[in-house]
């Protein structure tokens, strides 16, 4: 997470128009503002899921699994359609991709 943190950092101190808060399309849209409840859980299942599988090599069913609702959890539609049932699907898949790094 470091890593990426100076990454960002290091283009921001380079380049001050470059931001990780819109996108090509929907300038006029904060990805990032008032969308926690969708953000902090697409971070800490990634986070989970980097901190159990480093080696990306596997391909074992538990992995896949994970790394299927990793994936999934990280489409723009949970931010992109609002708060309601799109915000409600990506907890649903936080959810099932926490419990299959357990299993």
């Amino acid at each position: 997470m470091v890593n990426v943190e100076a990454a960002i950092a290091a283009i921001q101190a380079e380049d001050d128009r470059f931001s990780m808060e819109g996108a090509s399309w929907t300038n006029d849209i904060n990805w990032v503002k008032g969308y926690d409840n969708v953000l902090g859980p697409m971070l800490r299942l990634s986070v989970a899921f980097h901190g159990k599988f480093p080696d990306l090599e596997r391909h074992d069913e538990q992995f896949q699994t994970a790394l299927l609702y990793n994936l999934l959890l990280q489409t723009s539609c949970f931010r992109y359609w609002g708060q309601g049932a799109w915000t409600n699907y990506a907890q649903v898949l936080f959810d099932r991709g926490m419990a299959s790094l357990q299993g």
